[in-house]
């Protein structure tokens, strides 16, 4: 599983390729599944270049998909300062009670605890708390807590990556068609290539679909910037694995059938319960696990992802998976062949 690792595996510096800018997809494909799809087989080193929606011929009766279900929710808000009326910009990142949130904050060194700021329809927040890196905690209040997703998918903005300039696409593109539990500042990405036909196709075949959530955060943009990665702290993020999904994942493996995590957020997910239990067990819980190369990954047998940041731990994550020198050459055979790159991007599969 790729479990031995180099002294240069471990270094910032070997995670880092030149990626032509009109590289970078600003808008999905015309169609979900009508992306790119760089096809990878561990064990022989070859390769092949596909659609996604050839994925039906290309994996094998008997496979098992375990998806994110989570669900973006519009966690950009502005408000204006109660005692001035300047206009503020805050991400929620992380709930901590009904109306109680954790969220960055623009020129935050201007706002202080015991501020109140005024949103849309009433709307009031107090700061209870401020932490380093604009970090806040608010109390909002004028609504009752089971209103204010509501109100959110009202006034708040999807927050789309920093290297996503357009605003073209329909918000909907940004979620995946199996999207349900709203928590995350950030789709799941691998699974933004599915349609219901594609699901259909893949049932006729054998090949079952599995949901778990896990609730991504701001942290997935930030790069690793430590020199050795191992000093690098991760961000946490909640999760829950289903009983009903851990049963059926152990039942697979025993079977000695495949398990394919769509996306690194499901994989990460997996590997946590794996490490956690030496078995799949139901589990709610929030996880910081850093996988990268010298960890062994041994929840799953196959890997469905989109291409990814130079520096990023998602990066590192696939390096774990299927060798870092394996993993920069097929990065810069998807440079050379123009794959469409990051979020709304072309995807992997990796075996």
């Amino acid at each position: 599983m790729h479990a031995t690792e180099t002294a240069e595996d471990l270094l910032l510096s070997s995670y880092d390729y030149p990626l032509p800018e009109e590289l970078i997809a600003q808008t999905p494909a015309d169609q979900r599944d009508a992306s790119r799809l760089l096809v990878y087989e561990r064990r022989t080193g070859q390769y092949q270049h596909r659609m996604f929606s050839d994925l039906p011929e290309l994996l094998q009766p008997g496979d098992l998909l375990v998806v994110n279900n989570t669900r973006v929710f519009p966690a950009r808000i502005f408000g204006t300062k109660a005692h001035t009326g300047t206009r503020f910009e805050f991400l929620l990142t992380r709930q901590i009670e009904a109306l109680e949130w954790q969220a960055i904050g623009k020129h935050s060194r201007r706002i202080k605890p015991g501020y109140s700021f005024e949103f849309a329809e009433g709307i009031q927040a107090e700061i209870l708390a401020s932490h380093p890196g604009g970090q806040l905690d608010l109390r909002f209040s004028g609504l009752k807590p089971s209103e204010f997703m509501a109100w959110l998918e009202r006034h708040g903005e999807i927050p789309y990556p920093p290297y996503i300039t357009a605003r073209e696409s329909e918000k909907e593109r940004y979620q995946t068609v199996f999207s349900q539990t709203h928590g995350s500042v950030a789709a799941p990405t691998a699974g933004l290539h599915f349609t219901p036909e594609l699901f259909e196709s893949l049932a006729q075949k054998g090949i079952e679909k599995l949901e778990l959530t896990l609730h991504i955060g701001i942290g997935t943009f930030s790069p690793v910037r430590t020199q050795n990665i191992q000093e690098h702290t991760m961000h946490q993020e909640w999760y829950t694995l289903p009983a009903e999904t851990a049963e059926r994942l152990n039942q697979q493996r025993q079977s000695g059938k495949r398990i394919i995590a769509v996306g690194t957020t499901s994989l990460r997910t997996l590997e946590t319960v794996w490490r956690k239990f030496g078995s799949f067990q139901a589990d709610s819980d929030e996880t910081r696990i850093f996988i990268y190369p010298g960890q062994s990954i041994e929840a799953i047998d196959g890997l469905i992802t989109n291409f990814h940041l130079p520096h990023s731990s998602l990066l590192m994550l696939v390096a774990a998976w299927i060798g870092r020198e394996r993993m920069m050459k097929l990065y810069a055979e998807a440079i050379q062949e123009k794959y469409r790159f990051f979020s709304f991007g072309d995807a992997s599969l990796l075996l």
